[in-house]
């Protein structure tokens, strides 16, 4: 099974804002190490073909990823995963089980 098959296909949901959907797809494909630490994303546009929203759509998300610390701006040189990852609250109930345990 290759990581790719553990990211759900890109489905809005109903009432869910698409940035909000793009931006959860972009992370769910981080954390499956589709997106490596440190690799470069591609650009704003190419992202908004990919996924058939908006240009100002994947500026949006990007601006929920950089809040949620996934990602990281460099100007003139590009987005990138960020790296490390900050830790998922799992990774942060595992640490304290075993702190505890």
């Amino acid at each position: 099974m290759s990581d790719r098959s553990k990211v759900p296909d890109f489905a809005p949901q109903g009432s869910q804002l698409i940035y909000v959907a793009v931006a959860d797809h972009v992370e769910a494909r981080i954390r499956a190490g589709e997106l490596q630490p440190g690799a470069r994303l591609p650009a704003e546009r190419d992202l908004a073909q990919e996924y058939g929203v908006a240009y100002l759509t994947v500026r949006r998300a990007a601006q929920v990823l950089r809040d949620r610390e996934l990602i990281e701006t460099v100007h003139g040189r590009g987005t990138f995963v960020a790296d490390p990852l900050p830790k998922t609250a799992a990774d942060i109930a595992v640490e304290n089980d075993e702190t505890n345990g």
